[in-house]
């Protein structure tokens, strides 16, 4: 009983950080720069994770300057909040979550670019327009989930390589991260906040709230060019690199 009602009160609290986070995106995102849009996404991420009860521990360094293709694991709808904690980027996610509610809009706040996963012509316009903002944006860090869909997050689904062609037209450097969900107490791995299969939003933060307490790790590789590879041989060599570190 005391669990759920701290999970009803942590809810309310969730809530009405959305709602916070929605009125500064209208009210002040409009006449910001950029900077001052990342900075207050990060803050805005930090604080979500503390109000769910998540602690963030960080292992190796986040990137600070692009141009760089970010290139994660995927577990849950959180790993988008917890990489925006982390370090100021853009995500490349499935034109799906652009429609949520809230989460929608926030995303689109965010610089998020939608891509229509089931259409290959889609696939090749994101990637163009990848590739651009890789070039032009000196600053731009881009994060990817190249998994495609969700896991339980105990392994490392095989990573789709059409993504990376972007790095490699841009001539950026990819950098990898592992996304591990874990009770902080045990260091046990959760799967509180995964988000598969027959699982809602609604379950998954539900299951969230009332789980013990939560601690997501972030491990961080190191950025390295393409130096001759092509996109499936850098999409299976970053994948290689995930999978080790998570079970590091």
């Amino acid at each position: 009983m005391t669990r759920h009602f701290s999970a009803f009160f942590k809810l309310a609290r969730v809530g009405l950080h959305l709602i916070h986070g929605l009125w500064v995106v209208n009210r002040h995102f409009p006449r910001w720069q950029d900077h001052q849009k990342a900075k207050r996404i990060q803050a805005w991420a930090r604080s979500s994770l503390a109000l769910l009860g998540i602690d963030l521990k960080v292992n190796g360094n986040p990137p600070g300057n692009g141009p760089l293709l970010l290139v994660a694991n995927h577990v849950s709808w959180l790993d988008i909040v917890v990489l925006l904690a982390s370090c100021p980027c853009r995500f490349v996610s499935k034109s799906e979550i652009g429609q949520w509610p809230v989460v929608g809009t926030l995303t689109r706040a965010a610089g998020t670019l939608f891509i229509t996963r089931s259409s290959r012509r889609d696939a090749l316009r994101v990637v163009h327009q990848m590739a651009e903002k890789l070039h032009a944006d000196s600053g731009m860090v881009l994060a990817i989930f190249p998994e495609g869909t969700t896991s339980n997050g105990l392994q490392v689904l095989p990573f789709h390589a059409n993504l990376f062609q972007a790095a490699i037209s841009a001539n950026a450097p990819v950098q990898t991260v592992a996304v591990r969900f874990e009770e902080t107490a045990s260091g046990r791995h959760s799967q509180a906040a995964c988000y598969i299969d027959d699982d809602t939003f609604l379950g998954s933060l539900w299951r969230t709230l009332t789980a013990p307490q939560q601690r997501v790790v972030l491990s961080f590789g190191s950025a390295q060019h393409a130096g001759g590879r092509n996109r499936q041989d850098w999409a299976a060599d970053a994948h290689a690199e995930v999978a080790g570190m998570l079970k590091a």
